[in-house]
């Protein structure tokens, strides 16, 4: 029996499209975010076949934006930014004024208005978070000082976005567009003498200004109180659900009753969890959920794309590409230039913002709702994205070959990087962004060392590799290196980097599977790899790669379920020890061959 069911139609080919052309994007090392937005393009109506409903599309993108922002804000650290305040803040208003001011010229050549060209250079302005700190991970950087830096300018540069989706509503008229539930001057407002314009913007402010009081007084204490309530009870689907139910709930309350938007409710809800102990587990437990939405956000946006202004705009669209990836950039390496740091940290910030992404969307997609801006507009926004988040890795590949390379390399006087002498606290390492892996904090570098660490390939061979530094992994470590073993370990927290640097064991932070830090183990002269990470996926892509580049090696890894014993065993590994079998080992060999032992005591 047939169903009309185009919601289901509408997620299916949405997940489905964005699946396969993700794995085409990773393949050509592309961000997945332009896999996502041809997906869109494919389903929307500018192209044959199957169209999806483009209104629930945009339904299910403003859960997307809800869960962004909420993302966004439960990685708001105030303390991060202040650290890096006397750059990241003018020279984030810096470059978005200047992207303004050339989004206006541009509008102006194209006879669009100046309401317009705001909105649109505003658009322009801002760079995209997901790729932003891919790009900085990848490389290993956002514990540098050039990390910190690049991360403080974007949280500058979101939350201007966020003030400017407020603003732009109530100000929509005198833009040029369509102002939405305009407020005629009345009572106190007619008494100042106050126009419909002024007096919409005094009861938004007044709102906006009513709503963030009520979220710092009420909702930073409710809101943590509710969610220890909650992680007491011991249920975790109970806690996720409760999670969902607040960030979605504030940000609908907050766009019904204070008639702010979804965005800035949502960041507010995270921001103010923030602040408790449960922000990690929070943020954790959202993640598959925001992941899913933030795809179908990305899927709605390019469903909003018409493929033909590439060909009815050409000069158009690589007018507005040269705008985000070189008046951007330049911009930026003059204002990080002009503040005293090296060139090597001008150039990182530069390609780091070389792009833009969600809120560029968000803004024109209001734009054109609002009739501020107009289609051909908003299609040159996502063109431009399209082009400069495909071009983003390219860039960073150069910088990796000319800069960041270079400075790796070994030299009898390092030079330290410039710094501002007007900077000294030490700088504090920020917390991830949404989307993305949450990095350990790391101690701060001394002022006079250069923040990029030398990175030296290892001299060992014949050696162990040991992947994972935690309950497992800390085991074996501790047993190899007291029998003598010549070892090697892979470990992201930092904190139990310092540690085995400490104790004289050699470390390397980062992932695992990337190319060159196995190249920089020795994987090929490597005599054991040992694989104590959980994750069965991550284990088999290291697993894999590491029987292609010594076939000879022998790999022990550890599963949790039979499945993934099958999968690592299909990968190549030699032995896979799972954690049920290895206790029911042990418990049988201590009932028939018992040994003493206090109570409590591990055997």
């Amino acid at each position: 029996m047939p169903h009309e069911t185009p919601l289901i139609a509408t997620i299916v080919a949405g997940l489905g499209l964005a699946f396969i052309f993700a794995l085409a994007a990773q393949r050509l090392r592309l961000s997945p975010i332009v896999a996502y937005l041809l997906g869109g393009v494919v389903i929307g109506p500018f192209t044959p076949g199957f169209v999806a409903d483009q209104n629930l599309a945009n339904e299910l993108a403003e859960l997307g934006v809800i869960l962004l922002m909420f993302g966004v804000g439960l990685h708001f650290s105030l303390k991060d930014l202040l650290s890096v305040r006397a750059i990241a803040i003018p020279g984030a208003l810096g470059q978005i004024a200047v992207a303004t001011l050339l989004g206006m010229g541009f509008a102006w050549i194209m006879g669009w208005g100046l309401g317009t060209g705001l909105v649109f250079g505003l658009a322009l302005s801002v760079a995209s978070t997901v790729v932003l700190l891919r790009a900085m991970q990848e490389r290993k950087l956002i514990e540098t000082e050039r990390g910190r830096i690049a991360v403080g300018w974007l949280i500058v540069e979101d939350l201007v976005m966020v003030i400017t989706l407020v603003l732009i509503p109530p100000l929509a008229g005198l833009l040029g567009g369509h102002a939405p539930g305009e407020v005629a001057p009345s009572g106190l407002a007619a008494n100042l003498g106050l126009n419909s314009i002024a007096a919409t913007l005094m009861v938004t402010a007044v709102k906006v200004a009513a709503f963030v009081a009520l979220m710092l007084v009420v909702g930073r204490k409710v809101i943590p109180w509710v969610l220890h309530f909650v992680a007491h009870t011991g249920s975790r689907e109970l806690f996720r659900l409760a999670v969902l139910a607040i960030s979605l709930g504030v940000a609908y309350g907050a766009a019904v009753l204070f008639g702010v938007s979804f965005a800035l409710g949502a960041f507010f809800a995270g921001m103010v969890l923030a602040e408790s102990p449960l922000s990690k587990q929070a943020a954790n437990e959202t993640l598959p959920l925001r992941d899913a939405f933030a795809v179908l956000f990305f899927v709605s946006v390019g469903m909003l794309f018409n493929p033909a202004i590439l060909l009815q705009h050409p000069l158009a669209v690589l007018a507005t590409f040269l705008i985000i990836v070189v008046g951007k950039s330049i911009a930026a390496f003059l204002i990080v230039r002009g503040f005293g740091y090296s060139k090597g940290v001008a150039l990182t910030i530069s390609a780091s913002l070389a792009q833009i992404g969600e809120f560029s969307f968000i803004l024109a997609v209001l734009g054109v709702k609002l009739q501020i801006i107009p289609g051909t507009a908003r299609d040159l926004v996502v063109a431009g994205a399209l082009i400069s988040i495909v071009i983003n890795p390219i860039l960073f590949m150069a910088l990796d070959r000319f800069v960041l390379r270079p400075e790796r390399q070994p030299a009898a006087a390092p030079k330290a990087e410039t710094r501002p002498e007007a900077e000294p606290e030490a700088p504090a390492q920020p917390e991830a962004q949404p989307g993305a892996p949450v990095a350990e904090a790391a101690p701060a570098p001394l002022p006079e060392e250069d923040d990029i660490e030398v990175v030296q390939p290892t001299k060992l061979s014949e050696h162990a590799i040991l992947v994972g530094h935690g309950r497992v992994g800390s085991r074996v470590a501790k047993a190899l290196h007291e029998a003598g073993i010549p070892l090697v370990v892979i470990e992201e927290s930092q904190n139990e980097v310092e540690k085995l640097k400490a104790a004289g064991i050699e470390v390397y932070s980062g992932p695992a599977g990337d190319y060159e830090t196995l190249e920089l183990q020795n994987l090929a002269g490597a005599k054991w790899l040992v694989v104590a990470i959980p994750d069965a996926f991550e284990a088999g892509h290291l697993v894999e790669q590491a029987r292609k580049l010594n076939p000879s090696i022998r790999i022990l890894a550890r599963a949790h379920s039979e499945e993934a014993v099958d999968y690592l065993k299909g990968l190549g590994a030699d032995v896979i020890l799972m954690g049920e079998e290895e206790i029911a080992r042990g418990m049988i060999r201590d009932l028939l061959h018992p040994v003493e032992s206090h109570p409590g005591q591990a055997a």
